[in-house]
């Protein structure tokens, strides 16, 4: 008895967590960023900026948190991340310049990287079976929290304004997420189901699968995450209304999350690569006819399915990722590939697509070359072969 409620009590305290830090990284600054804007007198690029520090955070601290958790535990690591989800929405409810909002970002990154490593770690060291199932179940709730907290961070902008909106964020918080880390827990020894073969974090580096999966990290997340400081702005100069530009934001957050469950729980059953594959292609073509595109609904369509292939690279790599090198090192292997997401992604995606839409005026170059990205990672996922496939072709090749 005791087992059952430490493993799903893990789970859905991990929920928990991820939801709060889910929302603030994908939602909060999509819908306070025109306001930011208009505050500061700042562009689009200088905006977009905020996701690079936020990731190059992320890319920083998911490897050491990812080999921190192996020695201090789950718990405290999570406990501290949802202290930092509370603590940068005080920090930054009063913004005196862009570096104000800066260093907000390097607080979310770093609350992410303390909440999203170790969630996704338990999980599936507690359902090793249907590790594509429950990955996808935690992680559409990270992505699914923007969906459904845009829409009621732009009420609470309208009705408390900004700073009585941080202040009422800030509490509920705190008052939700402590209880929900001090319940997350690893399994014991005895309360493992499956003991997976496992790589070591230098051999993992050594291998061709690692460096793949970086690149579409490095591509497909630049793919994805721009859409989170651009899809207000692009509905803006289509001349949509406000409700009708948060729609973009939303309709992409709400597939970004239901997409991890989705995308998860077939990966299970017909293959992760396939399933990625096809998501990130889909992804690009809607880039591409985003451009055309100048009906408020339609273009929500077409980032609600960018909001999917971004919400299938999160729950379909950290599976994939263990069936290449296991689960014993996942942590610290996982850590490394996100420097692709953290040190790359955000550049070449948020910042310079903001940076060339001040400069031209238009949107249409911007949104090519990331649809081009998605087009890539495409390919080159369907090259990644989990140790199951080695094995079944070394075997065959006599190798």
């Amino acid at each position: 008895m005791e087992g059952a409620f430490r493993k799903y009590g893990s789970f859905i305290g991990s929920m928990i967590v991820l939801f709060w830090s889910g929302s603030l990284v994908f939602g909060y600054s999509g819908v306070i960023s025109p306001y930011w804007k208009e505050l500061l007198g700042v562009g689009s690029g200088e905006i977009g900026n905020l996701m690079f520090f936020l990731l190059f955070c992320v890319g920083a601290f998911m490897f050491v948190v990812g080999k921190l958790q192996e020695v201090v535990g789950f718990r405290i690591i999570v406990l501290i991340g949802i202290f930092l989800c509370s603590l940068g929405l005080i920090f930054v409810t009063n913004v005196t310049s862009i570096y104000t909002i800066y260093l907000w970002g390097v607080i979310n990154g770093i609350q992410s990287s303390l909440v999203y490593i170790p969630t996704v770690t338990v999980v599936q060291m507690w359902f090793p079976r249907t590790r594509g199932l429950v990955s996808g179940a935690l992680t559409m709730i990270f992505g699914l929290s923007a969906g459904i907290m845009s829409p009621i961070f732009l009420l609470m902008f309208q009705n408390f304004g900004y700073v009585g909106m941080n202040q009422i964020l800030s509490v509920l918080i705190l008052a939700t997420g402590i209880p929900s880390s001090i319940i997350v827990s690893a399994p014991r020894i005895e309360e493992v189901e499956v003991d997976l073969p496992s790589m070591t974090v230098k051999d993992s580096v050594k291998t061709r699968n690692f460096w793949l999966l970086w690149l579409v990290w490095a591509l497909q997340g630049a793919g994805g995450i721009s859409m989170v400081t651009l899809s207000i702005q692009i509905g803006l100069s289509k001349k949509f209304a406000i409700s009708s530009a948060v729609l973009l934001l939303t309709s992409f957050n709400i597939m970004n999350g239901l997409s991890r469950f989705i995308s998860g729980l077939i990966s299970d059953k017909y293959g992760r690569n396939l399933v990625m594959s096809l998501s990130f292609f889909s992804a690009g073509i809607s880039y591409i006819l985003l451009i055309f595109s100048f009906d408020p609904v339609v273009s929500a369509v077409l980032t609600a399915v960018i909001g999917y292939s971004f919400g299938t690279m999160f729950a379909v790599s950290a599976p994939l990722a263990s069936d290449c090198f296991g689960l014993k090192h996942f942590g610290a292997i996982f850590g490394l590939i996100f420097t692709a997401y953290g040190f790359v992604a955000g550049i070449i995606g948020p910042s310079l697509s903001g940076y060339i839409m001040d400069i031209t005026g238009n949107y249409a170059v911007s949104l090519l070359y990331l649809g081009f990205f998605c087009i890539v990672s495409s390919l080159l996922i369907m090259m990644v072969k989990p140790a199951m496939e080695l094995k079944v072709y070394n075997s065959r090749s006599g190798s």
